[in-house]
């Protein structure tokens, strides 16, 4: 195996399971601080550390097409999914958070045939779309009175427009390639989106003072800086430039289930039949895509 493969393969597995503790992360900083500042503080602090040891060792700025492109991976996937489903915590479980994220593969692949066009749709992969959207009206089935909530329902929304997001601007990174090196390009990405973010949580009061928060949020909302961006965000972007989007996207199996075991054991979220049926059902739905996916790539 190539060195760059097995690195791609470590970084794989290093998203799998750190992202799947963000969730919780994300939900105890929600609990204290807005949602959205807690992921615009994440990314500004994280990519200003990236880019500052890049530039410490002479890194080059990247030209105005690099920048560009940068700049839009950037707005996908942190500013639009990152932002809003971490906004998202303030509403809903973080178990809750991941399942719909879980999602991910299934708008990953009707995206790569629709911009793509390595695929089409079949039978069986309609039949998986069917499936993995069945398993989440089964969890949403043990919310069904909360869905009458507004806050609720808006953080659902919030969290099913990020998975959108997250999905398109993961097949749009896998089309374009990068001209500096990948860990430069994701601290770039995580500043300019933190900064964005940042600029609209001061304009529309969604920040607060740091030093009124919990101890518990503030452990959290490091968490977020050096595991969930550092570590896993650069593991993330890393593996998508050297693997193929539906091979990456295995973590999305992984995640929902990390996540909601923290829940239940931090934060005593539901854990229970329709919650694990649901899971399980979505799983088996995300996979068929997968597979009818891979099957017609091979």
């Amino acid at each position: 195996m190539k060195p760059d493969l097995k690195r791609a393969y470590i970084a794989l597995a290093l998203v799998s399971f750190f992202w799947g503790t963000t969730y919780l992360a994300a939900r105890i900083s929600a609990g204290d601080i807005p949602g959205l500042y807690v992921a615009g503080i994440r990314q500004f602090v994280a990519g200003l550390i990236l880019v500052l040891w890049f530039k410490s060792r002479g890194a080059k700025w990247p030209g105005l097409r690099s920048l560009k492109h940068i700049a839009l991976q950037g707005f996908f996937l942190l500013c639009i999914a990152n932002g809003l489903l971490t906004w998202a915590m303030e509403y809903i479980t973080s178990g809750l958070g991941a399942i719909i994220a879980g999602l991910v593969p299934l708008f990953i692949a009707i995206f790569s045939i629709i911009l793509l066009r390595h695929a089409k749709f079949t039978r069986f992969m309609i039949a998986g779309l069917v499936i993995g959207f069945a398993g989440i009206a089964t969890i949403f089935y043990e919310y069904i009175e909360q869905l009458f909530d507004p806050g609720f329902a808006f953080g659902t929304g919030l969290a099913l427009v990020a998975t959108i997001s997250w999905s398109f601007g993961t097949v749009y990174t896998s089309r374009k390639k990068n001209t500096i090196p990948i860990l430069f390009a994701v601290g770039l990405q995580m500043l300019i989106a933190g900064v964005i973010i940042l600029v609209v949580c001061f304009t529309f009061g969604k920040y607060t003072d740091l030093s009124n928060a919990s101890a518990d949020a503030l452990i959290s909302l490091l968490y977020l800086v050096i595991f969930g961006s550092l570590l896993a965000y650069s593991a993330y972007v890393f593996a998508i430039s050297k693997l193929p989007p539906t091979q990456v996207s295995v973590y999305a199996y992984i995640n929902p289930i990390v996540a909601v075991v923290c829940g239940w054991l931090v934060l005593n979220e539901k854990m229970n039949v329709s919650v694990l049926t649901g899971t399980l059902i979505t799983i088996a739905g995300v996979y068929m895509v997968n597979r009818e996916f891979k099957k017609q790539q091979a």
